[in-house]
C-alpha cells in the first residue's frame, strides 16, 4: 500500500469510547527510566531505525517536559510486568495558528502483543486523559496503519483534508477499509 501520511481530528472530547484491558494486562503511567521502554516499543514498531535513535528523540521532544510526560504517557504492562505497549496523550498546535489541541502521540504495541485487543484500552485512556486538559484532540498517522486509522475513526476521529494528498489517501483507505469516510 502507498504510504501517505495524513491528520485527523476529533472536534470534542465527549462521549469517549471506554475498553477494559484483557486479564493480564495493566495499565500504568509514565516513571523515571521508562524512556528505554517507550525507546524499545517505539523501535520495534519501526518508527526508528533503532533503539538508540528513538531514546535521542524522546529526549529531545519530551526530555524537557518530565513531570507532564509523566501524567500523559501511558504504558500497558503484560503479567510478567513487561512493558509492551505505550501512547502519549500530549498536546500541540494543528495548523500553526496559536490554538493548543490534544494530541495522540507516538502509539505503539510490541509487535508480538499487536491483535491482543490492546489498543483500544490504551486509546480509551489517553482520550480521557486528554479530555482533563484539551477540548479537542488530533493525531497524525499514515495510509499504511489502516487498522489504526479504522480504530480512530471509530473513536470519533475525522479526516483532516489539506491538500491532494489527503484526498487520495483517504480514498485509498476507503477502499482498503471498505467503508465510506468521506462526506
Amino acid at each position: 500500500m502507498k504510504r501517505i501520511p495524513l491528520k485527523m481530528v476529533k472536534k470534542d472530547l465527549l462521549n469517549i469510547p471506554q475498553y477494559s484491558l484483557p486479564t493480564g494486562f495493566r495499565l500504568r503511567l509514565f516513571e523515571k527510566g521508562d524512556e528505554h521502554n517507550w525507546s524499545r516499543i517505539e523501535a520495534s514498531v519501526d518508527e526508528f531505525k533503532n533503539e538508540k535513535a528513538a531514546l535521542e528523540h524522546f529526549n529531545k521532544e519530551f526530555g524537557p517536559y518530565i513531570d507532564e510526560i509523566s501524567m500523559r504517557c501511558v504504558f500497558i504492562e503484560n503479567e510478567n510486568k513487561e512493558v509492551i505497549a505505550t501512547t502519549t496523550a500530549w498536546y500541540g498546535d494543528l495548523n500553526s495558528v496559536g490554538e493548543t489541541l490534544g494530541r495522540i502521540h507516538w502509539v505503539g504495541v510490541a509487535p508480538e502483543y499487536q491483535g491482543k485487543k490492546l489498543s483500544k484500552p490504551l486509546l480509551s485512556t489517553a482520550m480521557n486523559i486528554l479530555a482533563r486538559h484539551h477540548s479537542k484532540a488530533y493525531l497524525t498517522s499514515q495510509t499504511t496503519s489502516y487498522k489504526a486509522i479504522n480504530m480512530y475513526l471509530n473513536f470519533g476521529f475525522e479526516p483532516l483534508i489539506t491538500d491532494r494528498s489527503c484526498h487520495e489517501a483517504w480514498v485509498l483507505l476507503e477502499r482498503t477499509l471498505n467503508r465510506k469516510i468521506l462526506m
